[in-house]
C-alpha cells in the first residue's frame, strides 16, 4: 500500500506554516524586546535570549527534517526525569508525545524495581515420598503436625513445602472438626474487624513512598492514616492512635 503524494503534500504545507509561525514569533519577539529597550521601557534582549532564539530555531530544523529521532535508553531517562519536573502545558517542547514520556517514565519505575528471582532448590525424593506417605496414612494430620513428625524422624522441612506438596497432589488440608469457616467468621465479626495495609507508590527520583490505609469490613470505608518513605513501629502505632481519635465516638465498636 503506498503513500499518497497529495496527503504527503498537505503535511509537509502544514508543517511549514508552522515553522513559519514559529519563527515569526520570535523575530516579533525580538523586536518588541528591542524597541522596548529603546524608549526605556524594558531591558534589551541579552544573549541568553538569543542564544534561546538560535537552539529554538535549530531544533525547528531538525525536527523539520527528521521524522522520528531515536532516544537511546539514557536519553529516555533524563526525558522522562524532566517531564516530571515540568508543568503538562510545557511539555510540547519535546519531540515526542505526552504519552511516550508517560510510558517511559513507567518502563524507568517497573525496570528498577525487577529484582531476579531467587534460586530455588527443590527437596529431595525421599522428603517428598515421607510427606506425602504421611499426609496419606493420617488424613486428620495438618501441616505443622507433618512438619513436626518429619523433624522427629530427622527430616527439616517447612510447613509452606507440605501445603505446596499437598495441594500438587490433589490432598486437601485436615478436614475441620467443628467451627465456621473463614468466611463466615468474618462476615460475622466485620462490624468490629478493621483490614489494613500498605501500598506503594513510586516517586520522581524512583523513591518508594509508603501508603498506610485501612479498611471498614462492614461498610468497605477507607481510611488513609499516612503517608512515608520509612515506615517504622512508632509511625504506625501513631497512625493507628490518629485513626482513632477520628473515629471519635465509632472507636468502640472495633476490638
Amino acid at each position: 500500500m503506498g503513500y499518497d503524494p497529495s496527503v504527503l503534500a498537505v503535511t509537509r504545507h502544514d508543517a511549514d506554516r508552522q515553522d513559519e509561525c514559529m519563527l515569526m514569533r520570535t523575530l516579533t519577539f525580538i523586536v518588541v524586546r528591542r524597541v522596548l529597550a529603546l524608549i526605556g521601557l524594558g531591558p534589551s534582549p541579552d544573549a541568553e535570549d538569543m542564544e534561546i532564539a538560535v537552539l529554538r530555531h535549530q531544533l525547528m530544523v531538525l525536527h523539520r527534517q527528521i521524522a522520528r529521532p531515536r532516544c537511546v535508553p539514557s536519553d529516555r531517562m533524563i526525558l522522562a526525569t524532566l517531564a516530571k519536573l515540568l508543568p503538562r502545558h510545557r511539555w510540547r517542547i519535546f519531540l515526542v508525545t505526552p504519552a511516550t514520556l508517560l510510558r517511559w517514565h513507567r518502563e524507568l519505575i517497573r525496570r528498577h524495581w525487577i529484582y531476579p528471582p531467587p534460586r530455588r532448590r527443590g527437596l529431595d525424593a525421599a522428603v517428598v515420598d515421607l510427606v506425602l506417605r504421611l499426609a496419606r496414612e493420617n488424613p486428620r494430620w495438618r501441616y505443622m503436625r507433618i512438619v513436626g513428625e518429619c523433624r522427629i524422624l530427622g527430616v527439616r522441612v517447612s510447613a509452606t513445602s507440605v501445603r505446596t506438596l499437598m495441594r500438587r497432589h490433589d490432598l486437601g488440608p485436615a478436614p475441620r472438626r467443628s467451627g465456621p469457616s473463614w468466611k463466615q467468621f468474618l462476615r460475622s465479626q466485620a462490624k468490629g474487624v478493621l483490614a489494613c495495609d500498605f501500598l506503594t507508590v513510586d516517586a520522581i527520583g524512583l523513591t518508594r513512598l509508603y501508603v498506610l490505609f485501612v479498611i471498614e469490613l462492614e461498610r468497605c470505608r477507607v481510611h488513609l492514616l499516612g503517608i512515608t518513605a520509612h515506615p517504622t513501629g512508632e509511625w504506625v502505632t501513631q497512625s493507628a492512635r490518629n485513626l482513632l481519635m477520628d473515629l471519635d465516638e465509632h472507636a468502640h465498636r472495633f476490638r
